[in-house]
């Protein structure tokens, strides 16, 4: 083996030490219920907020209230959140106009919290999917570990094209640590009890960030208070773009743009490390067939195996991450894909805008 197969045997490796660190959301039960509070920010979420609300309402463990916060909604958003939800109480509050210098799922959550009554906080997407436990075994878990406690749903997918964000889900998940105490907030599903919530300043302290979930967790870090992640498999699920192609690649663009400067160096640089081997794979299978140019063994034999090596390793560690099948077979289309949305959210960098939902922000 010449040093080019050692080095991808190297890559290799580090793709399994940094995809078999997943922790998922413990199961559990809380010793003493609190009054929960769940807060939804809504802009247009016609399509998503009857299967959320319909998931809290066979919650084991049911919220004091639910608090829908209507971000300036032009579609059915409210009408759906003022229907009756069975023995679920549901609240729909109105964002008021939004003050320069903030965001609105910022804008809107600050005010929910503002209307709210429980001493336990928790923020929920209005596309997120929470199996019957889950409020349980989050409120659970932060009863042990205090602080900010979040989890990264499982990626639901159902069209082809979602299957092209493979690569996004997974390198998010290996460039930051995850656990107890790791430091990471997740902003799709996060519990935390009022007082530490006003401690670290809460949503006015990351008024104005795009992605505000990882500055948060900056606040709560400054405030000395922990900060826990975990995954959601099996426990809480959402489709992230299902709009199209357009609006993920938007998604995407944005969440790069805003937060990559964010990732700690060592991290990153594993990631890297990994990233190279896996385009080097995705190269050398179709040149060796095809009689590209390819430094070191040309047998397709070897390269074939290299390629199997990788498909292996990505059906494994992408099991808990979301439903990802027959694209990790082709993996070469979502690093086509990955290279491509990379290449516009440097130019979104550069510009220091990004247009979500219909709204321009900074990403500086």
């Amino acid at each position: 083996m010449g040093w080019v197969g050692v080095s991808i045997v190297v890559r290799w490796l580090v793709g399994w030490v940094l995809g078999l660190r997943f922790p998922v959301l413990p199961r559990g039960s809380p010793v003493d219920p609190p009054r929960l509070s769940v807060l939804i920010p809504a802009r247009n979420e016609e399509s998503t907020l009857p299967r959320l609300l319909s998931c809290l309402a066979r919650q084991s463990l049911m919220p004091l209230e639910v608090i829908v916060i209507d971000d300036h909604s032009t579609d059915l958003t409210t009408a759906i959140a003022s229907e009756p939800w069975s023995d679920l109480t549901v609240t729909v509050c109105a964002a008021p106009s939004l003050p320069q210098g903030w965001c609105g799922k910022t804008w809107a959550l600050h005010n929910g919290v503002l209307a709210s009554r429980g001493e336990l906080l928790m923020f929920l997407d209005a596309d997120t999917e929470p199996t019957p436990d889950f409020l349980q075994c989050l409120v659970a878990a932060h009863q042990q570990l205090g602080g900010l406690v979040s989890v990264q749903p499982y990626h639901r997918t159902e069209k082809p094209y979602e299957q092209l964000s493979l690569l996004f889900n997974l390198v998010g998940l290996m460039a930051v640590p995850l656990g107890a105490a790791c430091g990471v907030a997740f902003g799709p599903a996060m519990v935390t009890s009022r007082a530490d919530y006003d401690r670290s300043g809460g949503h006015e302290a990351v008024a104005g960030k795009v992605v505000e979930d990882w500055f948060l967790a900056h606040a709560y870090e400054r405030a000395a208070l922990p900060v826990s992640a975990f995954l959601g498999h099996g426990q809480i699920a959402y489709r992230m773009y299902p709009g199209g192609l357009r609006d993920m690649v938007v998604g995407f663009n944005k969440n790069f743009a805003t937060a990559a400067g964010e990732v700690r160096w060592i991290w990153m640089l594993a990631v890297v490390l990994w990233l190279s081997g896996l385009f080097w794979a995705a190269w050398c299978l179709p040149a060796s067939l095809l009689g590209w140019p390819l430094v070191g063994d040309h047998s397709i034999l070897s390269n074939a195996l290299v390629y199997g090596a990788y498909v292996i390793q990505l059906l494994v560690i992408t099991r808990s991450i979301g439903r990802f099948t027959w694209i990790n077979l082709l993996f070469p289309i979502p690093v086509l894909f990955f290279l491509g949305v990379f290449v516009q959210a440097i130019v979104k960098l550069e510009s220091g805008e990004v247009l979500w939902k219909g709204r321009l922000f900074s990403t500086r």
